[in-house]
């Protein structure tokens, strides 16, 4: 684990309708805990007050906030922002549907499964809970990035629903930003954690006197094994005896999973290195050897085209069938609470182990650990130090790293994370070595 400290925490159970779910209590000496704000209205494209009234523990016009000519002696100089970028997810039922078709435009999804995963949504008043984890993630980062001595305004951008990416990098501007780095919240690498991220920024930028970096997936940085690692050891103690851990992460179409591995691991070695050394280290916690497993979830494509597998309502079926009955649940593809975790695991997964007498328990996702919360701050201070590294013409300083595998660089290769091997996207990406950008 390096140098990257575990923190001791408690368990709380709160039980639901369909599951249970587990907040932690943290305790570290630099951390306060992360913050949710108020539930966002709807904006639209452009609205400078959706973002820069957050700029944390900044007061004023946010044009008086940070310039980057300013920030110089900063650790994340040359840049004056960072962009939390995501998916994004509705705040309401009546942007659920608008939301669903964005999100899968230029799909094949028809609209009756638009509709039935609408139904997730409106089970939970139209509101996805991403928008307000990646607020506390926000908040988190922003106190983490201060305490450090790099006050810089900490902004989030979504794919898909407000704030918008153009929101986010408006507001940079307005701050006085003009080298932004973006931090994907995706660990793994793969047309849709990175290369998609990628042309959308292109996009974005195309007409603006900014320049985007973004941080390398960190699917093996100490940080965010740590954080699942505790949160492995809390789910397992919380069971007991266990039969089985279960690492679940999101489906990929297999052309876009072997794709992935065109500058490195591809996007099932990435999870593999990750979920052993995760369960070696917990079972090490625990005095124990824990057996695991990788499946998937999540699943939206047409039946005729191939998916990675198993299914984790398929597995759990068939470990049913192998007498296993104590399972720990484990969403490691996620960052945080959002729909495929509430509502494919702790609903679906869930539902589909007790209606096979099975007993099990869902491990928190990283969220706001202290761990992974610090382990963010540490790779934005990395990329820095490599951007500048890069301008001086020296050598970077070695990326910290855990597990067998290399880390994924900062600047991807023309044919990196494609969403299929030798097909060109059409679309121009940001953050290649080729673009310079």
């Amino acid at each position: 684990m390096g140098s990257t400290p575990f923190h001791r925490f408690e368990t709380v159970e709160r039980r639901g309708t369909h599951e249970l779910e587990h907040s932690y209590r943290f305790y570290d000496l630099r951390w306060a805990g992360g913050r949710v704000g108020d539930r966002r209205g709807r904006r639209g494209r452009g609205d400078g007050r959706s973002v820069a009234h957050r700029l944390d523990g900044l007061p004023g016009r946010p044009a008086a906030l940070c310039h980057d000519h300013g920030v110089s002696d900063h650790l994340l100089a040359p840049y004056g922002a960072v962009l939390i970028a995501s998916f994004g997810g509705p705040e309401g039922p009546d942007e659920v549907m608008p939301f669903l078709r964005r999100a899968t435009a230029g799909t094949s999804v028809p609209e009756a499964r638009l509709a039935a995963v609408a139904e997730h949504y409106y089970a939970r008043g139209g509101i996805s809970p991403i928008n307000a984890a990646n607020e506390a993630l926000r908040a988190a980062l922003a106190d983490e990035l201060a305490r450090r001595g790099a006050p810089v305004p900490v902004l989030c951008g979504n794919r898909n629903a407000p704030p918008e990416y153009a929101d986010a990098l408006d507001a940079a501007q307005q701050a006085g930003a003009r080298h932004v780095v973006a931090l994907v919240t995706s660990a793994f690498a793969s047309y849709s954690g990175c290369r998609q991220y990628r042309e959308d920024f292109a996009a974005e930028l195309a007409g603006r006197d900014l320049v985007l970096d973004k941080v390398r997936p960190f699917f093996n940085h100490p940080g965010f094994v740590a954080a699942n690692v505790d949160a492995v050891v809390a789910a397992c103690s919380e069971l007991g005896e266990v039969d089985r851990v279960v690492f679940v992460t999101h489906s990929l179409p297999l052309p876009m999973a072997q794709a992935s591995g065109a500058c490195g691991p591809d996007y099932t070695a990435q999870h593999l290195d990750v979920v052993g050394l995760v369960a070696q280290t917990a079972g090490q916690r625990l005095g124990r050897t824990l057996t695991w497993d990788l499946a998937y979830c999540s699943r939206s494509g047409p039946p005729r085209q191939p998916w990675l597998e198993p299914d984790v309502n398929d597995h759990l079926a068939a470990l049913a069938a192998d007498k296993v009955r104590r399972v720990v649940l484990v969403p490691v593809g996620f960052v945080c609470d959002h729909m495929e975790v509430v509502n494919d695991l702790d609903d679906e997964a869930v539902a589909t182990a007790r209606e096979h007498g099975m007993t099990v328990v869902r491990a928190a996702t990283v969220g706001t650990h202290p761990a992974f919360v610090s382990g963010l701050a540490d790779l934005l201070v990395e990329r820095a130090a490599a951007e500048r590294a890069r301008a001086a013409g020296t050598a970077a300083p070695d990326p910290a790293r855990t597990g067998a595998l290399p880390v994924r660089p900062d600047r991807c290769p023309a044919d990196g994370c494609r969403r299929e091997a030798g097909v060109d996207p059409g679309r121009p990406a940001a953050c290649t070595d080729e673009a310079g950008t």
